[in-house]
């Protein structure tokens, strides 16, 4: 069902029905009198970080006060953005925000687990109020491959790599995040079933909690180095490609300053990972200006359009590994 889309409300239905379900829409439908041919393995992949992986892109708030009036939200960006003809497909004809009947996501956020067709909202705050990455790299993704895809994402906000998602490899103790976050793709791997996948990928959207630490920024290449050697590890999958998207928050960075470390940390522990890719972001940034949260530029200032064009990004640079084994 490459390119196919359907709209849906089933976000009520119970969760790991609706998983089944989809999975089984997925794997392809049985011709009459004949049994079911999957299509292929499920590929997934795994999104993890902390809260700008979450997501926090504005999708339609507008109130004068506390959104600027809804500039740089995502209804704003496809009538006004530079980038409006590339977000075309995430509404259909008749202005409905598409959901994808061939990727899956799976995000478990305050205690609930959201499972079901790719659309907006699969983010901390619930409902369809915000985006992540996720949206457009699932857009591609599923675009780009003939199998069925399944996203399991896995952020939270605050968190560093140096303590929180600290890695087995790195010493001390074992970041409780890091934990929690193989346990949820565990549990999700778990809910396919019977059905065959492929663990195609990690995304790591992640570091303004080390940014802000001169000594986590100073570990920072190890700790990422670390982390693809255990997650690997952990699915069995030596040669699991790893994109790492650059901490572009508010653009250029001046040189020397602890964002323009932390960015050259990034790299640098990109560059020692085999088969990974260092993602730039810092193109992306919007003036806050021109975006719904004006203070928050740890969050991009909430502009839907940079998440847009990050998801985009990370998903062309994996698709630059899979192409590449």
């Amino acid at each position: 069902m490459k390119g196919a889309w359907v709209r849906s409300g089933r976000f009520g239905m119970n969760q790991h029905t609706l998983l089944v379900a989809a999975v089984m829409l997925l794997i392809g439908p049985a011709v009459a009198g004949d049994a079911v041919t999957p299509k292929g393995p499920v590929k997934v992949f795994l999104l993890a970080g902390q809260s700008n992986m979450e997501g926090q892109g504005v999708v339609s708030m507008d109130d004068p006060k506390g959104y600027n009036c809804g500039q740089g939200n995502l209804v704003w960006s496809m009538e006004h953005s530079v980038s409006k003809e590339r977000m075309k497909h995430l509404r259909d004809a008749q202005g409905n925000w598409v959901v994808r009947d061939d990727v899956v996501i799976t995000f478990k956020a305050g205690g609930q687990v959201r499972k079901g067709g790719l659309t907006i909202g699969y983010t901390g705050y619930g409902g369809s109020s915000h985006i992540g990455p996720e949206l457009e790299f699932g857009h591609v993704m599923g675009d780009f491959l003939d199998e069925p895809v399944l996203l399991i994402k896995t952020a939270w906000g605050g968190k560093s790599l140096h303590k929180d998602f600290r890695p087995p490899s790195s010493g001390g103790e074992t970041g409780p995040y890091y934990t929690q976050m193989i346990q949820e793709a565990r549990a999700a791997l778990a809910d396919l079933g019977d059905a065959k996948y492929e663990f195609c990928g990690l995304v790591w959207m992640q570091g303004w909690n080390d940014m802000i630490s001169k000594e986590a920024t100073e570990e920072y290449a190890k700790n990422l180095v670390n982390l693809a050697k255990d997650v690997r590890a952990e699915f069995k999958s030596p040669n699991l490609p790893m994109v790492i998207g650059e901490l572009g928050n508010t653009g250029p960075a001046k040189e020397g300053s602890g964002m323009d470390l932390f960015r050259q940390a990034q790299r640098a522990g990109a560059e020692k990972i085999p088969h990974a890719l260092f993602v730039p972001t810092t193109a992306f940034a919007r003036p806050k200006d021109l975006s719904p949260n004006v203070s928050h530029g740890h969050h991009w200032f909430g502009n839907a359009e940079s998440y847009f064009l990050v998801g985009e990004a990370l998903a062309e640079g994996m698709k630059k590994l899979i192409e590449t084994p």
